[in-house]
């Protein structure tokens, strides 16, 4: 028996006959709290129960961050299929309370939020040409970045409305401090660049510097700024902008960005001179992984000497392999591929041999990524990563170079649809993840509201 074979059988007796750590499976809602009566049945877990579910009156979330703020707990979401942000008060996390929805502009995606310094940033960017989400790539939209102030967190401000001149931005980052780092579309580029901006003054963002790899440009013109890169760190450039496109966020630690940057994968930049980012270290993903998206996240962790990596897997299972995996960065210019994590089994039962053929997207997408928040919960010993048609699942890593499922949840199929995605059978598509201070675990769906969830397993040790 392969050790694969081996660790899928002891899976399926711990979730068929229980086990000392907690194994189980459950059908959340069976609880007789009216707050719970709406929370859909026939979800599956080990080692996690549900503890909350909202249905965000019909507007699911994607991107969360949350603030700590006076003793209560604010938590935000961008939106799938509507235009805007949800505001939820989870002080109580087993009763979570919608208290505002900030409207968006229309036909435009309002996935992205951070926050840091009382301000919370909400990425604009166009829909995506002959893609289902739902938008009018040809009618009007609006593009960039805005910025909230958050003296009333239940009521942000708008202070300014930062603009690339292009198609906007994805996922950025605000750490805190003078500068924005934003994954954005700009004039003369194929996919998204590296982009710090400058927001001491709130009113009045700028940016400052850029960089992107070699091939990003479309063609040189006067309206195209000299490249910021050393150009001869890596000979490839990207294919007609499909695959070689920061993701974002960027992650910042001291003076070195953390990109990652699809095909082109894991880039270190020194910003130290934020005006001139410099390539110190790459990373390569792909091939043997999927290019598209090829490196989606990072999550650097320079006191453990590591950062998780993965991809993010659009091919509906049809095309090359997704990872999620585990980088040696004590030499922070020679990162180096130590382990990958272990792909998740079906369920008990399951009709489907792998989450892989299962309808809907697979494979790993978020993490609870959001570090710099002091009211998220610091990456320690368990990992925490969305798996799209499987759920969340937990990991454990203390031992870097053999990390091991340890827990996992996974929603019910909705049973209405939301939004045109996914594309064919409706079924779970989980989306982000974010875990408070307090352990309380955050996960969005596609098509359904937001899911609170704790960890109800043994501790690594």
């Amino acid at each position: 028996m392969s050790q694969r074979d081996d660790r899928a059988l002891l899976t399926r007796r711990a979730l068929l006959q229980g086990s000392a750590a907690g194994a189980l499976l459950l059908t959340a809602g069976q609880s007789s709290s009216a707050e719970r009566s709406a929370t859909p049945t026939g979800s599956q877990a080990w080692n996690v129960e549900a503890i909350a579910y909202h249905d965000l009156e019909g507007r699911p979330g994607f991107k969360l961050t949350i603030l700590e703020r006076n003793g209560r707990w604010y938590l935000y979401t961008g939106c799938f299929w509507h235009r805007g942000w949800n505001i939820l008060d989870v002080t109580d996390p087993t009763r979570p309370e919608l208290v505002n929805f900030l409207p968006g502009p229309a036909n435009t995606f309002t996935l992205q939020v951070d926050l840091a310094d009382d301000t919370l940033i909400t990425s604009l960017e166009k829909g995506l040409e002959n893609a289902p989400w739902g938008l009018d790539a040809n009618g009007p939209y609006e593009e960039g970045v805005l910025l909230w102030d958050l003296a009333d967190p239940i009521r942000p401000r708008q202070t300014a409305h930062y603009r690339t001149g292009a198609r906007g931005t994805h996922r950025n980052a605000y750490q805190g401090g003078r500068y924005m780092h934003l994954a954005a579309s700009a004039p003369g580029f194929n996919g998204n660049i590296y982009s710090i901006v400058d927001i001491q003054d709130r009113a009045r963002p700028r940016e400052v510097g850029r960089w992107w790899v070699p091939g990003q440009e479309v063609a040189a013109s006067a309206s195209t700024p000299t490249s910021a890169h050393d150009t001869a760190a890596h000979g490839f450039c990207n294919v007609a902008g499909k695959d070689v496109s920061l993701h974002g966020p960027a992650v910042i630690e001291g003076n070195r960005a953390w990109l990652p940057y699809g095909a082109a994968g894991l880039i270190v930049l020194d910003i130290s001179d934020v005006t001139r980012p410099r390539q110190i270290a790459r990373i390569p993903f792909s091939p043997p992984f999927h290019s598209m998206f090829g490196v989606h996240t990072v999550l650097p962790v320079p006191a453990r000497g590591v950062a998780y990596v993965n991809s993010e897997d659009t091919s509906y299972g049809q095309g090359a392999a997704h990872f999620a995996g585990i980088v040696d960065i004590r030499n922070p210019v020679q990162p180096t591929l130590i382990s990958l994590l272990p792909a998740p089994l079906p369920p008990p039962g399951a009709s489907y041999r792998s989450f892989s053929a299962r309808p809907g997207w697979s494979g790993p997408h978020n993490t609870n990524q959001l570090q710099h928040n002091p009211a998220v919960q610091k990456q320690g010993d368990l990992f925490y990563l969305t798996h799209f048609n499987a759920g969340l699942r937990i990991y454990d890593v203390s031992h870097a170079r053999l990390p091991r499922e340890v827990g996992w949840f996974m929603p019910p199929d909705p049973v209405k649809r939301l939004g045109p995605m996914p594309q064919g059978p409706l079924v779970t598509q989980t989306e982000d993840v974010l875990v408070d201070r307090r352990g309380n675990i955050y996960i969005t769906d596609k098509n359904q509201g937001l899911w609170v969830l704790r960890y109800t397993g043994p501790r690594p040790r």
